[in-house]
């Protein structure tokens, strides 16, 4: 189930955090956790991604230079939680998108919005209305495109999140470089393989003509 929902935009302000259970065993941590990913989140970092975290995952999601998170159980179908994001950033863009992105702007300043969060996330618990999701947003969230990565290697090992982008770049620039290589090889094969046969052609023209068309 969804435990946790926080919003925040790129220079790491709060703008609103859903009122859960704290006494929920670890969820204290796992929003600690989330501040210090908010920090290594830059512009360059994948728009969306699940970072696993222990019996939890934290899922994110970049929309508009602000950043949708949610903490969900391991158990907890991550295309729900995308979807789930997905309505959250929607409905908090069209209601509060440019004042939350003002100058003006304060931490938590958007603390009402936390009754559409609560509405939604109960509507995401129940049960039926998973089931039901689960088949309405089949196509809304790859989640076989979604990264993921280990808390430990983010906040600890010093990864970073822009890591699978630049290697993504990197195995496309690779990719490219050897298609051409191929295909040079691939050309020089037909040179070789043809050469011999256009030459040995040539030579039996030039003699029917040195003969007969001179």
């Amino acid at each position: 189930m969804i435990q946790s929902t926080l919003i925040y935009r790129y220079d790491a302000l709060p703008l609103c955090g859903s009122v859960d259970d704290d006494n929920t065993p670890g969820l204290m941590d796992q929003k600690k956790k989330c501040k210090l990913l908010i920090t290594r989140i830059t512009p360059n970092s994948e728009p969306q991604a699940t970072i696993e975290s222990g019996e939890f995952n934290i899922h994110y999601l970049i929309v508009s230079s602000i950043i949708y998170i949610c903490i969900c159980e391991r158990t907890y179908p991550r295309k729900l939680a995308f979807s789930y994001l997905t309505e959250i950033s929607n409905e908090f863009r069209n209601s509060h998108g440019q004042e939350a992105l003002a100058a003006t702007a304060r931490p938590f300043g958007f603390s009402s919005f936390d009754n559409f969060l609560h509405k939604t996330k109960k509507i995401y618990q129940d049960q039926r209305a998973q089931s039901n999701l689960d088949k309405l947003n089949t196509e809304l969230a790859d989640v076989k495109k979604v990264m993921t990565k280990n808390i430990e290697d983010l906040l600890y090992r010093g990864d970073s999140l822009d890591k699978m982008s630049d290697l993504s770049s990197s195995l496309k620039s690779d990719s490219l470089k050897y298609r051409k290589r191929a295909q040079r090889i691939n050309f020089e094969a037909m040179l070789r393989q043809y050469i011999p046969v256009v030459g040995v052609s040539l030579v039996f023209l030039f003699i029917i003509w040195y003969m007969f068309l001179r």
